[in-house]
């Protein structure tokens, strides 16, 4: 589904913001916190926390080597926006000021490749093109990473990373059989496997749990604003987050507000696939955080940087400050 026509249906939900505070929510027109930032705009659940939750839909394309909405945030066009805490690490690393405020999830994808292949699991990879979007992205990584640790091959080496630049254009290239496999994100993984002669031979959850040593849900991705707005409004933080909950609560008990938002936000409303989509968001997401928590990505980093190397990171270290638990 075009993004104007996601942006239509958010739109639709807009008040004005009169008094409130405002914060600019800026997100991939593709990826899965817009059901959430659909959820909070359709209950009101920004106003029900006293601040005004501004929603625009962006492209998942790179700019300056960035994602598009990395690039609004640092360059002071949004005030909230969702990455990976490897990406958050490495930008802060290289003097962005950006900092995570909450956590959002286990947003990792899966190795989606034809019914017919031979590929059964990491093993198979070597002389195969596998299509990610780029080479720094998470799915690469841990996939990297898990392949040096339990086989004892890196598939940068012994296999062909093909980069795609966006999901969109991930997706095209499996249709086209540029390539024998993808590492697509999960909530586009559905769409592929249930509308064609595709099926998901890994998610990569699973290597996230086997690379952290640990069975507690870790997150991923996390929500980001920038030091500035931070300091400027703490409270608005705060009031997002609550709405970020509220949210969650809704969207893990209510079935109905689902079957709205496949007919608003998703490419396909076949229902399988909204509920495949549904129950996937319901297994990735993390409503809360905690010491522990932040201790379990540490060391998840340090596993995949143990195993992958810095080069492959893109980054040596997580950065003092780089979480906020109490914003």
């Amino acid at each position: 589904m075009s993004i104007e026509s996601q942006q239509a249906a958010l739109d639709d939900l807009h008040d004005e913001p009169g008094e409130l505070p405002v914060m600019r929510a800026r997100f991939e027109h593709n990826g899965s916190p817009r059901y959430m930032l659909y959820t909070i705009k359709r209950f009101g659940l920004d106003r029900e926390h006293d601040f005004h939750l501004d929603v625009q839909l962006v492209s998942d394309a790179l700019e300056g080597g960035m994602e598009t909405v990395e690039a609004r945030l640092q360059d002071g066009e949004a005030d909230l926006i969702d990455i990976d805490y490897i990406s958050t690490a490495r930008e802060r690393s290289d003097g962005a000021e950006i900092v995570a405020i909450h956590p959002y999830g286990r947003t990792v994808g899966g190795l989606v490749a034809p019914e017919d292949t031979d590929i059964d699991g990491l093993e198979d990879l070597p002389d195969r093109r596998i299509g990610v979007v780029r080479r720094l992205d998470k799915n690469w990584i841990l996939t990297r990473a898990a392949c040096r640790e339990f086989h004892d091959f890196d598939p940068d080496d012994e296999a062909t990373p093909v980069e795609a630049g966006s999901k969109v254009r991930l997706t095209e290239m499996i249709h086209g059989d540029e390539v024998d496999a993808v590492l697509q994100f999960w909530p586009i993984v559905p769409e592929i496997t249930e509308t064609g002669p595709y099926r998901e031979v890994l998610p990569v959850s699973e290597l996230v749990q086997r690379l952290s040593g640990t069975s507690n849900r870790l997150p991923i991705s996390t929500f980001l604003t920038s030091e500035q707005f931070l300091e400027s409004s703490p409270e608005t933080v705060r009031r997002y987050n609550a709405a970020y909950r509220d949210a969650v609560d809704r969207l893990v008990t209510d079935d109905e507000i689902w079957e709205e938002i496949g007919a608003a936000l998703m490419t396909y409303d076949d229902p399988e696939i909204v509920r495949a989509v549904r129950d996937g968001w319901r297994d990735m997401v993390v409503r809360e955080w905690d010491k522990e928590t932040i201790e379990g990505m540490e060391h998840l980093f340090t596993s995949l940087l143990d195993v992958a190397g810095a080069e492959a990171l893109g980054v040596k270290e997580i950065p003092e400050g780089t979480f906020r638990l109490e914003p």
